[in-house]
């Protein structure tokens, strides 16, 4: 048995927080010491766990009291599905990353998208620097980053954004046409050529954030007219089966 405090410790939980699920009915103590401490078992720390996981991939406590008190809830099953899930959540982090340090080597800073916070760009960059500098996408992009200069990283931008430009004029065909395809590929290549390796699950993601409905959204459909995102989503979709 483990008082509140031990736990607290163990899990990096407050003590204020653990008292507050009790209250909720959503993680009640298996007793209580002499002074009127809570005391938890293992199964009370196996649900902890179980909690924590579902507040990792942002379930209300709402739901995952609902979820945990079901007589249907299975504790292995559950385990398997938090596993599914975060390493979706991981492999979409991943993609904001990527993301990041593309719109990093499109040279945003030096183009009038005044709709971004250039300094908040600036900081992700960092941090995805500190944090995945690791990894092979960010140490193929420094490679061919390192020696350009601030002309070059505008071309590079300019030379970019004429592609959807380009994209904006045929927005309205079949964006499985090979004119779409083609210049997909184009997309592709231009990343890979600038940037990093630019694999079909890298471009999937990117794809559906330049239609997501964000800033960037707003950028592209100024460089070819509203729907240009959409349309080069879809094609990018196609391309990528």
């Amino acid at each position: 048995m483990m008082t509140v405090h031990e736990v607290s410790k163990l899990a990096g939980v407050s003590i204020r927080t653990l008292q507050y699920y009790d209250k909720i009915g959503l993680l009640h103590p298996t007793g209580y010491t002499d002074a009127g401490y809570r005391l938890y078992d293992d199964a009370d720390l196996e649900r902890l766990q179980h909690i924590l996981l579902f507040r990792v991939l942002e379930f209300p406590l709402k739901d995952i009291r609902e979820i945990i008190n079901s007589p249907d809830f299975d504790r292995s099953k559950a385990l398997e599905q938090q596993i599914e899930m975060l390493t979706l959540k991981k492999e979409h982090l991943d993609n904001l990353i990527k993301f990041a340090i593309g719109i990093k080597m499109l040279g945003v800073k030096y183009m009038d998208f005044s709709a971004f916070d250039r300094s908040k760009l600036d900081e992700y960059a960092r941090q995805a620097k500190e944090q995945f500098g690791n990894t092979q996408e960010y140490k193929e992009y420094a490679e061919k980053s390192k020696n350009r200069t601030d002309q070059e990283e505008r071309l590079i931008a300019d030379r970019f954004m004429l592609l959807f430009k380009e994209a904006g004029e045929m927005k309205d065909m079949n964006p499985a046409s090979p004119q779409a395809q083609d210049l997909v590929k184009r997309i592709q290549d231009f990343i890979t050529e600038n940037a990093y390796t630019c694999s079909k699950q890298i471009l999937s993601g990117l794809g559906k954030m330049y239609s997501s409905g964000g800033d960037f959204t707003k950028n592209i459909d100024e460089a070819g007219g509203e729907g240009t995102s959409e349309f080069v989503d879809k094609a990018i979709q196609i391309y990528c089966g």
